[in-house]
């Protein structure tokens, strides 16, 4: 199953539309979104044609082959609209013999994992910080942010498939960073 993971839209109708290009273009077969959809919250200044409602429009569009755990921003009530569950904190699959453990990041993160297994995945988005990192017994990644990156970093995602995690710019679709299992 080759995945498309993609974190912090923040309500950006313009990156949310390349969004859901580049998950046609990767012939995607399911986007993990990590949280922070509609809203930019209050420490973001606002996105690139900040605009919800499209951003509504074509998520539900995406609907069901979206699978996403709940942001810091996310709210019960931006259920009622979205037509995929929201509200998870995290979500559990597996990756060839190894865990991941999906989850926003403002609750567990690197710093505070939830318990985890030796060599399992932590794969979080918050930061809007692309990140490849071993912590003690396992391994950090972050797609980066859709939306509003930071630390001079590139609009970006992920692609999982055949154990290996893949950065891409989300502006190209090009490739510049991967983490083999």
């Amino acid at each position: 199953m080759k995945l498309m993971i993609a974190s912090d839209i923040h309500g950006s109708a313009a990156f949310c539309a390349k969004m859901a290009e580049r998950f046609r273009e990767e012939n995607a077969d399911r986007l993990l979104l990590l949280g922070d959809l509609l809203y930019h919250g209050p420490r973001n200044d606002l996105p690139e044609e900040y605009a919800p409602k499209k951003v509504i429009e074509i998520l539900n569009s995406l609907g069901e082959r979206i699978f996403c755990v709940r942001g810091n921003c996310d709210a019960d009530v931006d259920q009622m609209v979205l037509k995929f569950p929201i509200c998870a904190e995290y979500a559990v699959f597996a990756a060839g013999s190894r865990l991941v453990y999906a989850s926003h990041g403002h609750i567990f993160n690197d710093e505070n994992p939830p318990p985890l297994c030796a060599g399992d995945i932590l794969l979080c988005g918050h930061t809007h910080v692309p990140a490849k990192k071993s912590c003690a017994n396992f391994t950090y990644l972050n797609p980066g942010s859709v939306s509003i990156p930071k630390e001079n970093s590139v609009h970006s995602y992920m692609v999982y498939e055949d154990s290996l995690f893949v950065w891409k710019n989300i502006l190209d679709g090009k490739a510049y960073d991967e983490f083999s299992i």
